[in-house]
């Protein structure tokens, strides 16, 4: 019994030869797997090597830059400006406004120390009074010598008087007369005084010229001012006021471009405090001479807007246009390259860059001007928009960016 138990053994070759083929098995169906994945990772582009692409951002741009003639730049000037000063030379006593103030035609800004102005007028107005009172008088002694001389005359036809005795009352009446005249020209001349001192009084008040705004404030109370400001410690003017109504923007355009610009034509100004707007504008003149260092023309153009915020000084840029904009094209828009655009399956869309792969993103479009398309959704601020129209561009693509 013992030599069959010997004999009893189990074959484990079978069991090799199947656990060789399960791995085998196992490896072939690892080895396709890896092999889809990494198909369908090439063909999804993640895989491919990285393509170069250039991209632009997301630009602001105004409808009317389509049909921009030329562009010019300058600064805004007030045409109607005063250095207010005064005809006299004296001290100042006070000022009533500051930079930024703003004054009707007539207010007065400043006064000058005026005692002695005030005195003069005092003066010539008690010398009217009493030249009128001495008028008083001397008709009142013309009265009395007309009647002597009516009564000598009739006297003298009587005989009852000499002729001596009427040319002395002949002579006394004609006195009178003169001495009416004289008084009368002493009252012409005292009321021409008094006017002279109310001129030279009316000196000490410094009045706006016009309708303005104070741009500069150029002396303080206690200042000597006088006309000249020779002097070290004086000052020739007070504050400068200008017109806010008469804003222009002066640029220089070139003489090879000067015909295409016209009284009249118009135009869009740009501040550069303000690049989001633009405002509507003409050319009002070109000033007929040119500059020879600059090869260059003076235009003024004229704010057919006007604004508050606009300041003298400020910077500008002029865009002379080929015709009027219409409301819709002074509004800015926000664009693309239209070259970055691709149309896949009836709809548009761009490739944006994120991580230095493509990211594609549906978007609606609008207007086209130019080489630019008008975005109206499906894109933020800050995004890079790849402008390349290569057909290569796929979804989650390896790219690196060209530097310009």
């Amino acid at each position: 019994m013992s030599n069959d138990l010997t004999n009893l053994h189990i074959d484990k070759s079978k069991f090799l030869v199947r656990r060789g083929k399960t791995k085998g098995k196992i490896y072939l169906s690892v080895a396709a797997g890896i092999i889809i994945v990494l198909g369908i990772l090439y063909g999804t582009g993640i895989l491919q090597p990285a393509i170069r692409v250039h991209v632009s951002g997301i630009s602001t741009i105004f409808p009317s830059q389509t049909f921009t003639l030329l562009n010019a730049s300058g600064y805004v000037v007030a045409q109607r400006k005063s250095a207010i000063s005064s005809k006299i030379t004296s001290s100042l006593v006070s000022l009533s406004v500051e930079e930024g103030s703003r004054a009707k035609k007539g207010d007065v800004i400043a006064c000058l120390e005026n005692k002695d102005a005030i005195a003069a007028l005092k003066r010539a107005k008690a010398d009217m009074n009493t030249a009128r009172y001495r008028l008083k008088q001397a008709e009142a002694e013309l009265t009395e010598a007309k009647l002597a001389y009516n009564r000598t005359t009739n006297l003298l036809q009587m005989g009852v008087v000499s002729p001596s005795e009427y040319d002395t009352a002949d002579a006394k009446y004609k006195l009178a007369i003169a001495k009416v005249e004289e008084g009368k020209a002493a009252i012409r001349s005292g009321k021409a005084a008094v006017s002279e001192a109310k001129v030279q009084l009316d000196y000490t008040f410094l009045r706006a010229p016009f309708d303005g705004v104070v741009l500069t404030k150029n002396a303080d109370i206690g200042d000597i001012v006088t006309p000249v400001g020779a002097a070290a410690n004086a000052r020739a003017s007070v504050v400068t006021i200008a017109d806010l109504d008469s804003l222009m923007v002066e640029v220089d355009v070139s003489e090879s471009n000067i015909e295409q610009v016209s009284a009249g034509h118009p135009c869009e100004i740009q501040l550069d405090a303000f690049p989001g707007e633009r405002l509507r504008g003409e050319v009002h003149m070109i000033v007929p001479t040119a500059d020879r260092t600059k090869a260059s023309i003076l235009v003024k153009v004229a704010f057919a807007d006007k604004d508050s915020r606009i300041m003298p000084e400020m910077s500008a840029k002029v865009a002379f246009l080929k015709r009027h904009a219409t409301d819709d094209e002074r509004k800015p828009i926000k664009a693309i390259p239209i070259t970055a655009v691709r149309t896949m399956m009836g709809k548009n869309v761009v490739y944006t860059v994120e991580n230095n792969r493509l990211v594609e993103k549906v978007i609606s479009t609008g207007r086209c001007y130019d080489a630019m398309i008008e975005i109206l959704s499906g894109l933020e601020d800050g995004w890079k928009i790849v402008t390349d129209g290569n057909k290569k561009m796929k979804n989650g693509r390896r790219v690196k960016i060209s530097e310009e």
